[in-house]
Order: structure tokens, then sequence, then C-alpha cells
């Protein structure tokens, strides 16, 4: 079971960057602190990625907020124009760190969104767009759009990408709802993507949508922690909001769900941060524990939290 911690973290509206949310956060291990990267929102209600550091032993204690984003958003008709959502980090042989985040486009009456690559050569202060396009984007096999990348570079030098597919969208309470399910692709450079025909996590009668997930490999299974929701409703209604999901593979395309594993819920205590929904979350490891960063209320809004598992 997962044994909920507590918040870790709520913007205080105090930096122009940061007025509001914590959104899909994102562990990245360093030798003597962890920094969990995530999304805020600047007055515009526009995202962009920053970071703050914690202590591995005790993630409710900060070290360090950083005051500024840590990617810009693109320039006019560019696919990050209007926000920029951090999905995944990679290290690289050179020292480099890869950034898979998600560009947001706001439409007339929607939103669309592409996936984009930004590179750090500074240990992940600075990130920089390696591309003025996006490295993927709504395709034959995307029809509406693509985001929030869960990244793998396996040991045989194979890349490999879980990330979220929107495939079509239906006006519900005159408001455009967008479906989307999990796919996957593969990878020889981790830029050039080559999607799979099998659908990662597909659509059923309550899963409208699936956010961000997040894969790891454990004894040789491809497992994955991710969250998905109804569409009708899901903004105002508990029952229909954001709850987490679990599944596993062999192959790391064909996947089993495994929900009644996933070990975490939605709070049932009306006044915690998630007791509407759950969301968003990330896990990993440390000194043979494991973790999971999740998101709570207003998918962010009410910040970000830890569980830790217990046998």
């Amino acid at each position: 079971m997962w044994v909920k911690k507590g918040v870790i973290y709520k913007p205080d509206g105090s930096m122009p960057h940061s007025i509001s949310h914590a959104q899909v956060p994102f562990a990245y291990k360093h030798k003597d602190f962890l920094r969990i990267y995530f999304s805020s929102r600047d007055k515009s209600g526009q995202s962009r990625p920053t970071f703050l550091d914690v202590d591995y032993d005790d993630p409710q204690k900060i070290l360090y907020v950083h005051d500024k984003p840590v990617l810009e958003l693109g320039g006019p008709g560019e696919y990050d124009e209007t926000g920029a959502m951090p999905a995944w980090f990679v290290d690289m042989p050179n020292g480099d760190i890869w950034l898979y985040y998600t560009g947001w486009n706001r439409t007339w009456n929607s939103y669309r969104l592409s996936m984009g690559l930004a590179v750090s050569h500074d240990g992940g202060i600075n990130f920089k767009k390696m591309f003025v396009g996006p490295i993927m984007d709504r395709s034959i096999q995307n029809p509406l759009w693509a985001a929030q990348p869960s990244v793998m570079r396996e040991d045989d030098g194979t890349w490999r990408m879980w990330y979220i597919s929107g495939h079509k969208c239906e006006y519900i309470h005159d408001y455009p709802e967008p479906y989307y399910r999990g796919q996957s692709a593969t990878s020889k450079d981790g830029i050039h993507w080559e999607i799979s025909d099998v659908p990662a996590l597909d659509f059923d009668d309550f899963l409208h949508a699936v956010g961000r997930p997040s894969v790891f490999k454990e004894d040789g299974i491809y497992k994955m922690y991710y969250s998905y929701r109804h569409t009708r409703d899901y903004r105002t209604d508990r029952n229909q909001s954001y709850r987490l999901g679990y599944a596993e593979s062999l192959d790391g395309t064909h996947w089993e769900r495994k929900d009644h594993l996933v070990g975490i819920a939605k709070s049932e205590h009306p006044g915690d941060f998630d007791y509407e929904m759950i969301d968003y979350a990330n896990y990993y490891q440390h000194n043979g524990k494991k973790y999971l960063l999740y998101n709570g209320n207003g998918f962010g809004a009410a910040g970000f939290g830890y569980a830790v598992w217990e046998d």
C-alpha cells in the first residue's frame, strides 16, 4: 500500500512565473538532494517548468525554491507559444539533460498540444529548445494532439516512449472535451519516433482520458502509474474525476491494466488536497524505498504531495 505523507508544495503566488499550480511533478535525483521539477502558471494561466529541491529523507523539508522558469515559451505561431509543461528528463552520456515537454497552443475554443524537446548544458538550471518545431504532433496516429511522454532509453540503445494521444473531441455542456488514450512509440535517437498501432491504454466505458504516464522497469517487467477519468463533469464530480491506475507489460507495447494493485486512492476527507481528484503521479526509488509524487485537487492547483510504499 502507498502511505500518504502529505503536501510538499503549493505556490504562494509571490513569483510572477508561479502564481498558481504545481502540476506534473517529476523526481530528478541529485547526490545530496531530490530536485522536483513541476509546471507552474503565471497570471495569464500560461504554464512554464521550474523546480524546487527537497531533503531525501523528508521531502516536505524544502531546501530551495527556484525563482524563475527553466524554459521559456516559444515565439509567435510556435507549438509552445502559450504554455510549456515538463514531462520527462533524461540524462545523456555527455552530461546534458534532455527535457521532453508538452507545448500548449490555445485555440479559439479549446487547446492543441504537441511534444517538444529541450536540452540543458548546465545541470538542469536552464533549458533551450533543440528544434523550433515539435518532435511529435497531430498526425494520422494522433488525430488531435500528442503530449506528456514518459521516456526510457534501453540498454541496447533503443528509446521507448509512452504518451497521451488525443483522438476525438465532443461538445459536453457546450464545451469541447477531448478524449485521449495511452499510446507508445520507439526510436533510435530519441528524436524521430515510430508510433505503435497497439494502444497502450485504450478507451472503455469510464476511461475517456489518460493523464501523464510514469513508466519504469522492475524485474524485467514494464510498470506504469497513470491517471484516468471520465469526460462528463470530471471537474465538478469526484466520482467522474481523475484517479490513479496501474498497469504492467512484458514487452512495453501490450499492457494489462491492474488498477486493483495501484494501492492509493482519493482521500475520503473533504478538506484534504486530494479529495476531489488524484492525478499526474511520478514514481521513483531512493535507498531501497519506493516513492510516489502526485497532484491533487484542481489538476495541481492544490499543489503536489507524496506517498511511501509499505508492504
